[in-house]
């Protein structure tokens, strides 16, 4: 079990410290300080792998395009139907569909899920992932990345929360947030995100990263109605004047960037 906890305190960033940086450095400097002020609200932050590799690549496919409540139905009912993995391989996709039908889009799902259970023994001759944490990240990252319907988000959840290792899962949140403070810019792709805010911490951090920003974005950084009056990081964010309330009380509609829909894999 891993614990982050800040290795140092900085000293606060300032208008004129941050403006004598620039680009990447100065995003560098802002995710740091971002770490340092969401610590004492959300940490500290203790790693722990929920599940197997597998079983979280699993369950990760079931998110895509639903909420974790639903997946977590579906999952339940997948592994109480199938409680052994060969079981899903040799059963037909209309089967699986059924067992994961209030995971939402099962048609879909069920047959990805299957294949994706079928090359992984084809190409390794066993049903487990672990063999992953050996390999470096880029490595490890493009072999889950060739299976179908794995994109960035699920191999980032998969390397990060199963194994531990420092890859930066970026959801809907994270990348509305990172947005809106200038960690990556207007224009970034979400695919892009990945990469860009993965290199902005050490690689210990990365899981503290992820869960401050996740957590931020559900409770502060909100799509519609972000609440900058409680925000800690509003001093040094670039969006905040257009949240801002105007004197009459009601709110200025804002320029800030919206949120990309919640379909990234």
């Amino acid at each position: 079990m891993l614990e982050y906890r800040p290795h140092m305190t900085p000293s606060p960033l300032t208008a004129d410290s941050l403006s004598a940086l620039r680009g990447t450095a100065r995003r560098d400097a802002l995710a740091g300080e971002a770490m340092t002020r969401l610590d004492p609200m959300y940490g500290p932050i203790v790693w722990a792998p929920r599940f197997k590799a597998l079983e979280e690549l699993i369950f990760t496919v079931l998110t895509q395009h639903t909420s974790d409540s639903n997946a977590e139905v579906a999952y339940k009912s997948l592994r109480k139907i199938f409680p052994a993995w060969m079981d899903v391989i040799e059963a037909g996709p209309a089967e699986i569909a059924e067992a994961i039908k209030h995971g939402g889009l099962a048609n879909q799902k069920a047959p990805r899920i299957r294949e994706i259970l079928r090359i992984i023994l084809e190409r390794t001759g066993r049903l487990e992932l672990e063999f992953l944490a050996s390999m470096p990240l880029e490595e490890a990252r493009a072999w889950l990345i060739s299976l179908p319907g794995v994109g960035k988000k699920t191999t980032g959840i998969v390397l990060n929360f199963a194994l531990g290792m420092p890859a930066m899962p970026v959801d809907t949140h994270i990348f509305r947030v990172a947005k809106r403070l200038g960690l990556i810019g207007q224009k970034v792709t979400a695919d892009q995100a990945h990469d860009l805010l993965e290199a902005q911490v050490a690689p210990e951090e990365g899981f503290a990263f992820h869960l401050y920003l996740i957590n931020h974005g559900r409770r502060v950084c909100k799509a519609l109605r972000p609440r900058c009056e409680r925000c800690v990081l509003a001093s040094d964010c670039p969006s905040r004047d257009g949240f801002r309330r105007p004197a009459g009380g009601s709110k200025r509609s804002g320029r800030a960037s919206r949120p990309s829909s919640g379909t990234q894999e």
